[in-house]
């Protein structure tokens, strides 16, 4: 089973949850190339989560270029080239902070506050 950990209690959809999780994965070299993710049922069962849940971070994944389906055979990690690696991890974390960084300017905080604030955290 892939190793996730799925909160009821966050804003962030549950397919959003395990999007980011398993992409992370992926990213970080935990889940290497044709890495077979348990089939959607499975994971749905033991994450007690919905199936259709389940099959929308599949999807996600797949449109993102992070996993393969064989049709019969299930989803698999696909195969990355350390620059591919590096080109998602950038197009991920560039669109985070873009959201992040336009909420902190609507809260009114400065450059130099918000800088403040990512090393606090860090």
């Amino acid at each position: 089973m892939i190793n996730v950990e799925i909160s009821n209690t966050s804003e962030k959809p549950i397919y959003q949850q395990l999007f980011e999780q398993i992409s992370s994965q992926i990213i970080k070299g935990d889940l290497k190339s044709n890495y077979g993710l348990p089939p959607i049922r499975t994971a749905a069962k033991e994450l007690r989560i919905s199936i259709i849940t389940v099959k929308k971070a599949w999807e996600a994944l797949e449109r993102q270029g992070f996993i393969y389906t064989i049709t019969g055979r299930g989803c698999f990690v696909a195969e990355l080239t350390a620059k591919e690696i590096e080109d998602k991890r950038d197009e991920l974390t560039h669109k985070q902070m873009a959201k992040d960084i336009r909420y902190y300017k609507e809260l009114g905080l400065s450059l130099s506050e918000i800088t403040e604030l990512v090393k606090k955290h860090y």
